[in-house]
């Protein structure tokens, strides 16, 4: 018997299981992947989640993995531009976008540290229930078809936006969203990149991330229903978005590998029922245009923590700060905007993300590191 079983070894899975088990309790974190595989992620940390990571001490991992630290962020919108320096607030002066190569394993080594059991390679495949009906752990199969049966107090879902855990403890879907952008993005080496850059054309938006490796993740996206071809023109779609970007593109070298998502539509559910709670996409999923995703994991992860045995307090909570967040990301992934109304999408998100952050910054912390 575990206190707690967290299904999902990525950033919120990984995240919980620390903040638990740095507070005492008997964690068990599975994944049906394996240690240090990578994921399709938009890598950019807001505020908020570097205030996080550097609260459980963390952040200087980060930087010693050569993750560049990010100062300044641009947003193009064709006929102008405005540059944003990051001041500093709440300790963060810089923001970063680790590769999820990065990330994860220091998330998943720092729950280990605190006293965490790791187990990859186990396919969850459902829930367990006691006899009156309360959820007390779940059950799968290992990589050897061996079966898989772990019982705990409590049961975190942080398996993703088709989550098993959702899923078989039928959480409700309390709203979805009314848009969605289908993204594709690769990595260009020798890309000059200050910052983080953000572009908004009519139907059309790209970014430029710098990363690991000397590496820029560079992404670009239509709405859902612009994407006919399933595998959208990514080039074409990067001139559409960026003009060109000045030219850098052509002098850069392109990715060898592109990957796509073919989007989805936003939602948030249920945040926790009778033995069990959602963390991350497995309870709420913003459109990748919000850039906001690991914010949003490692948020839960720290909200769940400090609330761990007041769950309706955790969902209050989140629910608050999601809702916001939900809906500036809705407009903006819904592409009907111009070049005036993107930016008070933009001012609605910034809002919110501030609200985020002093919600997570104040009180009393889960734990530090």
């Amino acid at each position: 018997m575990y206190d707690v079983v967290v299904v999902g070894a990525r950033a919120a899975g990984a995240a919980t299981a620390m903040l638990l088990a740095r507070q005492g309790r008997r964690v068990l974190l599975l994944d049906r992947d394996r240690y240090g595989a990578d994921t399709l992620s938009t890598h950019a940390l807001m505020r908020g989640g570097v205030f996080l990571l550097s609260r459980w001490g963390l952040v200087d991992r980060i930087v010693e993995a050569g993750t560049p630290p990010i100062r300044v962020t641009r947003f193009d919108y064709g006929t102008e531009s405005v540059t944003v320096t990051i001041k500093p607030t709440f300790g963060v002066d810089a923001l970063y976008a680790p590769r999820r190569t990065v990330l994860d394993p220091v998330l998943v080594q720092a729950a280990v540290a605190a006293g965490a059991q790791v187990r990859y390679g186990v396919d969850v495949a459902g829930v367990l229930r006691d006899d009156s009906g309360r959820i007390v752990g779940v059950h799968g199969r290992d990589r050897s078809g061996d079966a898989v049966a772990v019982r705990a107090r409590l049961t975190v879902g942080a398996d993703g936006i088709r989550s098993t855990v959702a899923r078989d403890a039928g959480a409700a879907t309390l709203r979805v969203g009314t848009g969605a952008g289908a993204v594709v993005y690769g990595y260009w080496s020798e890309l000059p990149a200050e910052g983080y850059e953000w572009f908004y054309r009519r139907g059309h938006t790209a970014g430029i991330i710098p990363t690991n490796d000397g590496e820029a993740c560079v992404f670009a996206g239509i709405p859902v229903e612009a994407n006919t071809a399933g595998r959208p023109d990514y080039h074409r779609l990067l001139d559409a978005a960026t003009d060109g970007a000045a030219g850098r593109f052509a002098s850069a070298r392109p990715p060898g590998r592109l990957r796509t998502w073919v989007g989805r539509r936003g939602f948030i559910r249920q945040a926790h029922g009778p033995g069990w709670v959602l963390v991350g996409d497995a309870g709420s999923f913003v459109d990748p245009l919000s850039t906001h995703g690991i914010t949003d994991a490692l948020r839960d992860a720290e909200l769940l923590a400090r609330a761990v045995d007041e769950p309706e307090r955790y969902a209050a909570e989140r629910d608050a700060v999601t809702g916001r967040l939900f809906d500036a990301a809705d407009r903006i992934a819904g592409y009907g905007w111009d070049s005036s109304s993107i930016r008070e999408h933009l001012l609605d998100m910034s809002a919110a993300m501030g609200a985020e952050l002093e919600l997570i910054a104040a009180g009393h912390p889960a734990t530090r590191g």
